[in-house]
């Protein structure tokens, strides 16, 4: 009977210890929860990043990842019995100082098969380079991830079929390619942990420009006040050292240039709101960028009685004649229950320029799309700065509450006002600017609003009750 307590008392012993070296239950159980890490890890789709300021949580989310997979423990994805991933570093170096160091520190000890080293000792593989680690999956099947460098080249990155892979900071172009077909067949997962100092790259292109629309995108932003672990006196002695461009990145986890963006003040999870029916006397008008070659871009906008505008539909399309275009913004209108008048006709701000005849045409643009029926009002404020600030004023949130809301199904919009920055003078750059110019041309005509009726609509009463609970959470934060 003592030799069995005295068995019961080690194995006890034993589970104390093993609990106390099990970082990652305390991860999953930690007193203070990182709400952005969460969201994370909670996420079912199947590209996912977070960029992050240095020290705000990313590369701790992205190594549990990789271990709730190989372990076969995630508790918000399906798991699998034999998983292979990969964990991909800029240089050997950077993997075995930064994501080897934290896989290993969520890996307890009893939970590793074998070590498989590119060079070092296996009984230290802290102190070396790891090829691979071969995990004890909960299934009762062995789990392998595998560490890849980007300096070694595509040609390492063929071959192999994939779970998941792990980016921890950006990879080059072409690695992050190879990478997505290496999870082509297995229908497995890319995760990326980073902080975009390298300025707009292919990621801020396909991955931040590009979530609205690939649905299998997703993206947080991570900063240091988000980290619950970084004490506010650690973090005001790092902002006095930095400029306020660096700070954009390694604070906030924002891309920039140093010419910076021209709307700052742009919160997609506060301006980007999901469509609803749109009442009759909200409607207002159609503002237009006219383009051939260029992208025509038009946008539906109306205003609530609060003088709130929102940006309700979308028509972006180049290469296209007017035809195609008036056919389009009478399809649209159809959709939404757009407004017209007694004569069944549109009408539409436009660009001051279309209603300029050329050498190579009898007719302007703004004639052309009156012909179709569509009443275009070429008598539009063009002014660049004063229309800046117009947006800037709606952006900003007054009382909580900014006044200018974008549906979400209107993405070309939110790609743009994302990736408009200022160019190396006094303007913005001359790309990818349309939706922002009829923005300015439509915010500058003085938007006005119906007075409400004196029963408000269930849609009035439904956006009251939106707004407040939005602003209670501005509030909260």
């Amino acid at each position: 009977m003592v030799e069995i307590i005295e068995k019961i008392k080690a194995i006890e012993a034993e589970q104390r210890r093993r609990a106390g070296n099990d970082a990652l239950a305390r991860y999953n159980t930690g007193r203070k929860k990182h709400r952005k890490q969460l969201a994370f890890h909670r996420c079912r789709k199947r590209n996912r990043w977070v960029f992050g300021g240095n020290r705000s949580g990313k590369t701790e989310c992205g190594a549990v990842e990789a271990v709730y997979l190989a372990r076969g423990v995630h508790p918000y994805r399906k798991n699998r019995k034999n998983a292979f991933g990969w964990v991909v570093s800029l240089t050997a170096q950077v993997q075995r100082d930064v994501a080897q160091k934290k896989i290993l520190h969520y890996l307890r000890p009893d939970w590793i098969e074998d070590v498989v080293m590119t060079s070092g000792r296996k009984d230290r593989p802290e102190a070396g380079v790891i090829d691979q680690i071969f995990i004890k999956n909960v299934f009762g099947g062995t789990s392998v991830i595998g560490f890849k460098s980007c300096d070694q080249g595509r040609e390492r990155f063929q071959g192999s079929s994939l779970d998941f892979v792990w980016f921890d900071e950006e990879p080059p172009k072409e690695i992050y390619e190879e990478c997505l077909m290496r999870v082509a067949d297995r229908r497995g997962d890319v995760f990326g942990t980073m902080t975009p100092l390298k300025g707009l790259t292919f990621v801020y292109e396909e991955i931040y420009l590009n979530r609205r629309n690939n649905p299998e995108i997703w993206y947080e932003f991570m900063e240091w006040a988000d980290n619950p672990y970084l004490s506010k006196k650690e973090i005001a002695l790092l902002e006095a050292t930095l400029d306020e461009t660096t700070l954009q990145s390694r604070k906030l986890g924002r891309f920039c240039t140093r010419e910076g963006l021209v709307y700052p003040e742009f919160d997609e999870s506060v301006h980007v709101v999901e469509p609803f029916p749109v009442p009759a006397e909200w409607q207002d008008e159609i503002s237009i960028d006219p383009g051939l070659h260029n992208p025509l871009s038009a946008h539906w906008y109306a205003v609530d009685y609060d003088g709130n505008v929102y940006v309700v539909a979308e028509h972006y399309c180049a290469g296209r004649d007017v035809d195609y275009h008036a056919r389009e913004l009478y399809r649209i209108s159809e959709a939404i229950g757009w407004k017209r008048d007694s004569a069944g006709r549109l009408s539409a701000l436009i660009d001051s320029a279309a209603g300029q005849r050329t050498l190579a045409a009898s007719k302007s643009v703004s004639e052309l799309f009156y012909e179709r029926g569509i009443l275009v009002n070429p008598r539009v404020n063009k002014e660049l700065f004063g229309g800046i600030a117009r947006v800037k004023s709606y952006l900003n949130p007054k009382n909580g509450l900014p006044n200018l809301y974008i549906f979400s199904c209107c993405t070309n919009m939110i790609r743009e006002i994302k990736g408009y920055f200022w160019g190396s003078g006094e303007s913005p750059e001359k790309r990818d600017d349309h939706a922002m110019d009829e923005l300015r041309y439509y915010l500058m005509s003085k938007p006005s609003h119906t007075a409400p009726p004196t029963e408000k609509s269930a849609v009035a009463r439904d956006k009251e009750r939106r707004m407040r609970k939005l602003a209670r959470r501005n509030h909260g934060r």
